[in-house]
């Protein structure tokens, strides 16, 4: 099968093409210690030429440790055993295909920390230009033909799992769906990646598949960590082909009004009406405590709920803890009623019985293991649940030259630089007083510390050199902080995932954490990051551990940079979507599919792609005035963080007053 001409480097729309800059250089082993996989790969040729030195440069690029691979005819490598080298790993690729900068290592990582046998990533397709991306589809999905031998170079083999199919003895796999949907039968375990590995120059299709119409409906918008996660579900939704309108409550009804609200029928109406296949709900309770809304909405159309925290199951708050009361039901016992989201006791066993009934009908997106498994333990019986994967730019967040964002932001030089955010740094649910306490403990000559977020009062660190940038607004300087600082540190335990930590990994940061609820899917311990017990000095003595050593950190901070971006990205976030809605009954007309395909727009979210998309603005409000702040700590003195009833309905009052002024 004749490639035809290669096309000049940049026409794939990866800048530099294969002669750029290599990737980073890889641990010179894997977490655990063992050597890096002896991987072979087989290109197969059938006209020579530029097409072989394009697909042998590629092969070159990956600076793989433990690369053996050779170029054959069509008729050789179909003779040939492909077992003479015995490889850990096989892939096959015809003369022409591109390897991803960092392909190898990615698929190799994923397949020994997953257990997988076979492993897929996405295949760029150009031709001139970039026209679409796929990736294979869910395993057991039948496929659609044999295609041509040795078309299969998205997939990264084991060499038992190439047993179990009989292939050791002959070097001819099927192409990649046919070979996939094989592997599924025979008992595989096999893994899917979020990330390029392959570059394929083939003529643009048809156009892709219509995509569904989909209604994004969130309280406030986007701003702040849950609207920020719902955010980037709609942009990997829309990158994957489908129609996202974007709606907020708080256009209806003022944030103040939550406690009383529960009817919203401009929206209500616009969304019954919209001709929508799906409503993607996520983060209400900033202007509904009820669920009556979500109720009236699943029994219309299909609705699934993106837990960005526990809300949709409680009677009122976000995270149960370890509450004595919701076991038998919340009600007027409840605690911590003037936390926010605040419900008068009188009120909460009534939200938590129209919540329980609202549950019959939605799907209920888990973004976490552990999240997942709340969400089974606490939600009705019958409760559809499914896992996905929240999506994060890995364009924007990506590792940069250390050295040169310290001169730009005015950090010094050779301290070891610990960073923490929050959009509130102080927030008690944040671990606020073991984020003090496991500072002053490390704090010495040579450490330094930088707080993200709105932190009211820094003095209370004790920290005359502490750095406080304050709330960011947007992706690029986000990124440029995580870059810049050497350890990223949470003592969060209440996290349904925790998006910092994941950030900053994408940016080469390694991270200290609890071993707690989400942040043990957010942080992978000896692999990402390091996870301590949730007792007292734990996280002071993981922190230290980093410290001291910077060869640690390189090394941690590399392999956060590959997983992350393979299992977190838009990509990966809108397979484990479609995933979840295409296995769920209440979505009968989406059956799965062969290939996933996602839009040539899909590929400017990756690091290495000429043109990156831009990181996102508006992630927080603006910081308050200095007055606000003053008032706040003095309430904060008064009266504690939660806000009682009477402070409640003032504000409600004040809001509807407001309203009825500016009309």
């Amino acid at each position: 099968m004749s490639q035809g001409p290669v096309p000049p480097p940049d026409d794939h729309g990866v800048a530099d093409w294969p002669e750029g800059s290599a990737p980073a250089p890889l641990p010179d082993s894997l977490p655990d210690g063992r050597p890096w996989p002896l991987i072979a790969v087989t290109v197969v040729r059938d006209d020579g030429g530029a097409a072989l030195a394009a697909t042998l440069a590629s092969l070159d690029g990956q600076a793989y440790p433990r690369l053996h691979h050779d170029a054959r005819e069509v008729a050789a490598a179909e003779t040939d055993p492909a077992d003479r080298i015995d490889a850990d790993y096989r892939l096959w690729l015809r003369a022409g295909d591109l390897l991803a900068p960092g392909a190898l290592s990615a698929l190799c990582l994923e397949a020994e920390l997953s257990g997988a046998g076979a492993v897929a990533g996405l295949r760029v397709l150009f031709a001139g230009e970039v026209h679409g991306l796929d990736l294979l589809g869910a395993p057991g999905v039948a496929s659609c033909g044999e295609g041509e031998p040795f078309d299969c170079g998205d997939i990264l083999v084991s060499r038992e799992s190439l047993g179990h199919l009989g292939l050791l003895a002959s070097s001819a796999p099927p192409a990649s769906e046919s070979l996939w949907s094989r592997l599924a039968a025979a008992g595989v375990r096999t893994s899917r990646i979020g990330r390029p590995v392959l570059l394929r120059r083939e003529p643009a299709g048809g156009p892709p598949p219509s995509g569904l119409s989909v209604a994004s409906l969130t309280d406030l918008g986007h701003g702040g960590g849950a609207g920020i996660a719902h955010r980037r579900l709609g942009e990997a939704l829309e990158l994957a082909g489908h129609r996202i309108a974007h709606l907020r409550l708080a256009d209806e009804s003022p944030p103040a009004a939550a406690e009383w609200s529960d009817r919203f029928s401009r929206t209500e109406a616009a969304i019954v009406s919209g001709s929508y296949d799906l409503v993607l709900a996520g983060n209400l309770h900033g202007a509904t405590r009820g669920g009556g809304f979500v109720g009236r909405l699943a029994a219309a159309l299909p609705t699934a709920i993106a837990l960005h925290d526990l809300f949709p199951l409680t009677g009122r708050c976000a995270h149960p803890k370890d509450c004595p009361v919701i076991a038998s039901g919340c009600d007027a016992r409840c605690p911590t009623p003037t936390e926010y989201p605040q419900l008068a006791p009188g009120r909460i066993a009534g939200a938590f019985a129209a919540k329980r009934q609202a549950l019959a009908a939605p799907l209920l997106l888990a973004n976490s293991d552990w999240t997942e498994s709340r969400a089974r333990a606490l939600a009705p019986a019958g409760t559809a649940i499914a896992p996905i994967r929240l999506a994060f730019p890995t364009g924007v967040f990506r590792p940069r030259d250390r050295a040169a964002l310290r001169r730009e932001l005015g950090l010094p030089e050779h301290d070891v630089l610990v960073l923490f955010a929050a959009v509130i740094a102080d927030a008690p649910d944040k671990g606020f007083d073991d984020l003090v306490a496991t500072i002053a403990q490390v704090a010495r000559p040579g450490v330094g510390f930088v707080a993200v977020g709105r932190l009211d009062d820094p003095g209370v660190f004790g920290l005359p050199g502490l750095h406080v940038p304050g709330l960011i607004g947007d992706e690029e300087t986000l990124a440029q902080w995580y870059g810049a600082c050497d350890v990223y540190l949470t003592a969060s335990r209440l996290e349904t995932l925790g998006q910092t930590p994941i950030e900053a990994g994408l940016c080469g940061t390694p991270t200290v954490a609890y071993r707690s609820t989400g942040l043990t899917s957010a942080v992978i311990d000896g692999v990402t990051g390091l996870l301590v017990e949730p007792r007292e000095d734990a996280l002071a003595e993981g922190l230290d551990r980093l410290i001291a050593d910077a060869a640690l950190r390189r090394r941690l901070g590399a392999f956060a940079r590959i997983v992350l971006e393979s299992r977190f990205s838009h990509a990966a976030a809108a397979v484990s979507l479609n995933d979840a809605l295409a296995g769920w009954p209440g979505m009968p007309g989406m059956a799965p599919e062969t290939r996933l395909r996602f839009r040539p727009e899909m590929l400017r979210h990756f690091a290495f792609a000429r043109d990156r998309q831009a990181g996102a603005r508006g992630l927080v409000a603006v910081p308050s005035r200095p007055a606000v702040r003053l008032l706040r700590r003095a309430k904060q003195a008064v009266l504690g963080r939660g806000m009682p009833l009477w402070m409640r309905r003032a504000l409600y009052a004040a809001a509807l007053l407001r309203r009825r002024v500016s009309r």
